[in-house]
């Protein structure tokens, strides 16, 4: 059987950049945007707050670039200081690169398997789907956003067992997968839970 799981985002990442004004390096979206025109010329920020000391910070979006060049609708979402578009520009890896950070995710996501009930690891329940005739689970895991997540943590909470457990089944070959369950993913894998 195949059990489909879902990592969504349930608010916006914290920045990771440091501030000039009290050396925290966190920031916070404000959702607003800057927009400066200058003749035939247009920039534009996404401003991130501090949050030890509320102090501004400016992350370029758009910089120096002829207004024609640049999408009318674009335009209206960041006059509109649209929150879809915030969210959009955090994830964006050229404005991470173009403005040097990284975004922290701790607590801003959750694991959706599709189901309230959880198996209970006490008494060895297998993760619910499983068919007890075959005694293997599929599950397909998709990312909504690109937030790196280790594949050990999503499957101790999805089956509810400890993270030792699954790391102690993924070395006894009882939980495959075409990719490395080891480190961090961001992006959508799938993987076999044999009982």
């Amino acid at each position: 059987m195949l059990e489909n799981w879902a990592v969504v985002p349930t608010r916006l990442p914290l920045v990771l950049r440091r501030c000039p004004a009290c050396a925290s390096e966190r920031h916070r979206a404000s959702g607003k945007f800057r927009v400066n025109a200058n003749h035939k010329l247009i920039d534009a920020w996404l401003l991130v707050l501090c949050t030890g000391c509320g102090d501004t910070a400016k992350l370029a979006v758009l910089e120096r670039m002829n207004v024609r060049s640049v999408r009318p609708e674009l335009l209206d979402r960041l006059h509109d200081n649209d929150p879809g578009l915030t969210a959009e520009l955090l994830r964006d890896p050229v404005v991470q690169r173009r403005n040097r950070i990284a975004l922290d995710w701790d607590g801003a996501w959750r694991l959706d398997t599709g189901r309230s009930d959880h198996p209970d690891p006490v008494r060895g329940l297998p993760c619910p789907g499983e068919s007890e005739s075959s005694g293997k689970t599929d599950v397909s895991v998709r990312f909504e956003a690109r937030i790196p997540v280790r594949p050990v943590r999503l499957i101790a909470e999805g089956c509810g067992l400890p993270r030792g457990e699954v790391e102690r089944l993924i070395t006894e070959g009882k939980i495959v997968s075409s990719v490395r369950l080891g480190g961090r993913l961001s992006g959508d894998f799938t993987f076999m839970l044999k009982r």
